[in-house]
Parts: C-alpha cells; structure tokens; sequence
C-alpha cells in the first residue's frame, strides 16, 4: 500500500471502514496502481480479500505485491485470499462439462445476461460460517476490473444488478467493503451508464486522470478523490485533487504544480 495515498484518505489498516462501496476509475491513463493500493492495504488490515482479477494473472499481482510488502502466495494458502483468475476461467468455462456453473458461465450463453454464478463465487467465497473464516477481519471484494465484463458481452444492467447484490451481501449484511475498478470512455455508452451507476451508489470515488498537457517525465497523472455520504447533506460532494509520480515501490501525491522537479 503506499502511505501518502493513506494520509490523504485519513485510512488505516488498523482501522478500516465497513460497509463502504469504493469506485476507482481511470481516464487516458493506467489507474492500476490503486487496484495495488486497496489489495495490500485489506490484507495488512487482516481481512478476508475474494478477488475478482479480469485483467492480470496471479503471477502479476503477486509481484507488485511483494513490493508492497505482502505475499499473495502465503495469502491464499492460509485462506485470507480468494482468488479468481478471469483470463484462465474464461477459457475453462468453454471446456466444462454443461451441468457445471463456472464463474463467468454467461460467455457461452447466447445471451449474455445474469451474472448470478459470478455472485454466486464471491457469496461462497467470503461465506462468514466458512472454514477458517473466523480468523479474519470484515470480508471485502475487489475487482480489476469491472469494464471488462462489458468487453465480454455484459450489459450495463447485469454488471449494475450484480454490483447491487454484492452491496447487499458484502456491505449490508457482513458489513465488509467493496472496491472496483472501471475504465471511463466517454464514447461508449455502455461504459459512461454503468460508471454513473456505480458513483451515485459509492461512498468514495477515486479517479486517475492522464495530464491535459500530455505526458511528463515527472508528473504522470492527476488524482480526484470525490467523498459522498448520504447524511450530513452538507458533506456531500467534498473533492480533492492531487497530481501524483508512480515510482518503483510507492507513488508520491503533491498539490497541482507543486511537484519537487518543478519548485
């Protein structure tokens, strides 16, 4: 986890929230940094993680892991992680035997249309009476990310249907957190609906956004942190925007134009 980004979100691994839904969105840039960022702050917050990976393998994510200081490997193995490799399900589920409900069953569907399986993995797999569950904190589901399940074929509708019945099961009734990643394209339609709909349910929006002036050697992008509470109605809408370097083991945060390379 990177520590700047903790002090501007006033969030700790010893402290973490419940009951909150996190949008991460990315515009003209890579906002996978973040997805980094709330992985290895659950896991050092001892939470039980089911994550939910459509664009990276497992090797991938463990290796930026290790250097933030976690093991994805070790974590998995003593039953904190669970873990769903979209781009190997997504083969398996062509080869799987009829009977059989894989995780992303709706790709062979001829209508892509209920994502209920997908619900039904991250369900079983953050099932509080589960074995070794009581070990861990609160349950969270991560995704990376969620425009994806619109490139296979998903509807705007599905993908909202299910993100509101996991808010229903992980934020409501286990009071856990959920975090998702979507790509923002302001030309697809399908894209900017379910980005609405996900940022008038979400308590925290995070939104990486590529540099109007194009690109720099020592700015990579601009972070605008949006928070929305539904009661004081007074706290609604308070927005912060930072710039921020992505280096090897950390990412520095810095009000805009005051980067250390510009004073």
């Amino acid at each position: 986890m990177f520590p700047e980004l903790n002090s501007l979100l006033d969030a700790s691994p010893d402290r973490p929230e419940s009951g909150k839904l996190t949008l991460l969105c990315d515009a003209n840039t890579d906002g996978s940094f973040l997805v980094h960022h709330f992985l290895s702050f659950y896991l050092k917050a001892n939470c039980k993680v089911c994550f939910v990976a459509l664009i990276q393998s497992f090797s991938h994510y463990n290796i930026v892991g290790q250097k933030l200081g976690v093991s994805l490997t070790s974590a998995r193995e003593r039953g904190q992680l669970v873990f769903l490799e979209g781009l190997r399900s997504a083969v398996d589920t062509f080869f799987q035997a009829e009977g059989e409900a894989p995780a992303l069953r709706f790709l062979r569907e001829a209508t892509a249309g209920s994502l209920q399986p997908l619900f039904q993995f991250v369900r079983d797999a953050l099932d509080p009476g589960g074995p070794g569950a009581a070990a861990w904190g609160r349950p969270v589901l991560l995704v990376d990310d969620l425009s994806v399940l619109l490139s296979l074929g998903a509807g705007a509708g599905a993908v909202l249907d299910f993100v509101h019945r996991c808010r229903a099961r992980v934020c409501c009734r286990l009071q856990g957190n959920i975090v998702a990643l979507v790509h923002s394209d302001a030309e697809d339609e399908e894209s900017e609906l379910l980005l609405n709909g996900l940022s008038h349910q979400s308590r925290l929006v995070l939104r990486a956004e590529g540099l109007a002036t194009g690109s720099c050697r020592d700015v990579h992008g601009q972070l605008r942190v949006l928070w929305r509470t539904p009661w004081p109605p007074a706290a609604r809408g308070r927005s912060l925007t930072f710039q921020y370097k992505i280096q090897d083991k950390s990412v520095s945060f810095f009000a805009k134009g005051m980067s250390p390379a510009v004073l």
